[in-house]
């Protein structure tokens, strides 16, 4: 157990440059929410749901992080920041996720009732942006990264880059897709915005039928002209 714990630890270093030692991560609001949902989610799977939800509870009301004690957690889940984030029952998280402050990971169908898939899954090495908001029982893909205060309702592939509202992907260079931890899961470029990916488009093809223009002009002024009998 300490060695897992160690492990954990070195792990949300990693992706945190401010962290220093494994002692200071130790006082890591995300880590104590996920030490207080182990111990909920402990109780939901006995179906004591009264005493899952007292520890879900009293971790909300500690670290600010809502988790519900029916979500399901995989290893070295990092919250960074963490103040404002909600994951619901459904929800289904795999390995090495990074989540920043204010991510909801919701449902949108109650009709779906006890039992029901209502949330999302998020699956190995996500990165998920400060105030995104996942919504649904769809699936994010292993490597993909969601940007900040993006909206995603629909599935994301694996390694795909979404931002946006509603999200869509994004084109990213060789040198940006390699990298192996993208902070906030946002590219930090215009060119990677879609509005600004889609004036590029536009631009381009301006510029082909502009060429076509100039082309049909040319071959208009080079023929000659029929004259009258």
């Amino acid at each position: 157990m300490l060695q897992s714990l160690v492990g954990y630890l070195d792990s949300v270093k990693a992706r945190d440059p401010s962290a220093r030692s494994r002692w200071e991560v130790l006082l890591y609001a995300g880590v104590w929410a996920l030490a207080w949902h182990r111990i909920a989610h402990w109780f939901y799977t006995l179906e004591f749901y009264w005493l899952a939800r007292l520890f879900s509870q009293i971790g909300r009301l500690l670290t600010g992080i809502e988790i519900h004690p029916g979500a399901t957690i995989g290893k070295r889940f990092f919250i960074d920041h963490g103040m404002g984030v909600v994951i619901g029952e459904t929800a289904e998280i795999c390995d090495d996720v990074t989540m920043y402050h204010g991510v909801t990971l919701g449902g949108v169908d109650p009709a779906s009732g006890i039992g029901g898939k209502r949330h999302p899954t998020i699956a190995n090495g996500v990165i998920i942006g400060s105030g995104a908001q996942i919504l649904g029982p769809i699936t994010v893909g292993a490597n993909a990264r969601v940007g900040a205060n993006a909206v995603v309702t629909r599935e994301v592939m694996a390694a795909a880059t979404v931002v946006g509202i509603p999200a869509k992907p994004v084109l990213m260079d060789a040198a940006n897709f390699s990298r192996e931890f993208l902070a906030y899961g946002t590219p930090c470029d215009e060119r990677y915005d879609p509005q600004t990916q889609r004036l590029e488009i536009i631009r381009c093809e301006m510029e082909k039928l502009q060429a076509r223009l100039n082309a049909l002009e040319s071959e208009h002024r080079d023929t000659p002209r029929r004259t009258g009998s």
